[in-house]
């Protein structure tokens, strides 16, 4: 259990620094690592690819993060950062 938590406070805080070049917060990445670490294995086992080991299961839910991340931002009325108007 504890592993579980630490990969996906790994994945969290990676693809909080692919998609907005930052962290969510210790909570918020672990909360969209682990929530990427379910996304990110049924895709990978969808594929055909499933994952082993320790880097294995970051680069899948680290994916599974970005993914959720991309639909999060699909359904929300917050524009990125980067196109925000001030």
């Amino acid at each position: 259990m504890l592993w579980l938590l630490l990969i996906g406070l790994i994945s969290g805080w990676l693809a909080g620094l692919i998609s907005r070049g930052r962290g969510f917060g210790i909570w918020g990445d672990l909360v969209t690592g682990v929530l990427g670490s379910f996304i990110g294995g049924y895709l990978f086992n969808l594929i055909g690819m499933p994952v082993y080991g320790t880097i294995g299961s970051i680069i899948s839910s680290t994916i599974g993060a970005i993914i959720f991340l991309w639909i999060l931002r699909m359904f929300s009325n917050v524009a990125p950062a980067a196109h925000k108007k001030e």
